[in-house]
């Protein structure tokens, strides 16, 4: 098995709740800065085309003042491309992105739009931009992603996770087994397996048993916990539950 997970907190909600109202509070860097310091091993962050939560000058900021990896979470845009060639931030995860969605509602289709990909997932490298693509847990995408010479693949865990949350103990089931068939064939490849969306503390507890997976992408179930019981709380006990799900110690 792996050695200990690694933590990504994402930032993106924390400016959610500082646009509802404008002005600069909450700030989204400073929750960052906090994140790192209450353990978490990188910060993720979403600038959207609509710009709906993350701004420009968040990113320019977290690029400048993170101590700890930036993940610039970003659609597949020539706009996108040009900032994260500009900001070189650690890592880019590529993610499918519509304007009416709320949130990320999939993988992205790296086998319709390998053409697209191609040439971008190059111009990432090429600025030494570590290349993530967000996609399903399934063979063809994976495989795709290797092809695309992706060296890590973030496995959308959405759709398991509203399955344990609507009670669907069959379909949760074959989702989880569907992301642990996922994460092993993606090693097997020798590409890196990261996991995120809808994580909670019991699913990411247990999914951690899963030794192929590296690293859990956690955001607005963290962003929500922080209101009842602060950010460093939340954050020490997703730790602890990803820490206890990869020794096998029960929750």
């Amino acid at each position: 098995m792996a050695e200990r997970l690694r933590l990504g907190v994402n930032i993106d909600h924390v400016a959610t709740v500082r646009n509802a109202r404008g002005g600069t509070l909450p700030d989204p860097v400073r929750a960052a800065h906090l994140a790192v310091a209450a353990g978490a091993d990188g910060i993720t962050a979403h600038l959207r085309e609509d710009r709906r939560h993350i701004r420009d000058a968040d990113m320019e900021r977290l690029a400048a003042e993170l101590t700890r990896p930036l993940n610039f979470e970003m659609a597949a845009t020539d706009e996108m491309i040009a900032l994260a060639e500009r900001l070189k931030p650690h890592a880019a995860c590529l993610v499918p992105e519509k304007r009416e969605e709320r949130t990320t509602e999939g993988g992205l289709d790296v086998v319709g739009q390998k053409a697209e990909l191609r040439p971008r997932i190059a111009l990432l490298k090429a600025a030494s931009c570590r290349v993530s693509l967000f996609i399903e847990p399934d063979e063809a995408p994976i495989a795709m992603a290797a092809e695309l010479g992706a060296p890590v693949v973030e496995l959308h865990t959405g759709t398991w996770c509203h399955a344990v949350a609507d009670g669907l103990a069959a379909k949760a089931e074959a989702e989880f087994q569907r992301l642990a068939r996922g994460a092993a064939f993606a090693a097997k490849l020798g590409i890196e397996v990261h996991a995120g969306h809808g994580l909670d503390y019991d699913t990411a507890r247990k999914l951690a048993a899963v030794p192929a997976f590296v690293e859990f992408n956690i955001g607005h179930f963290l962003i929500g916990e922080a209101i009842f019981v602060g950010l460093e709380a939340a954050i020490g006990r997703i730790r602890q539950a990803m820490d206890e799900g990869r020794s096998g110690l029960p929750g």
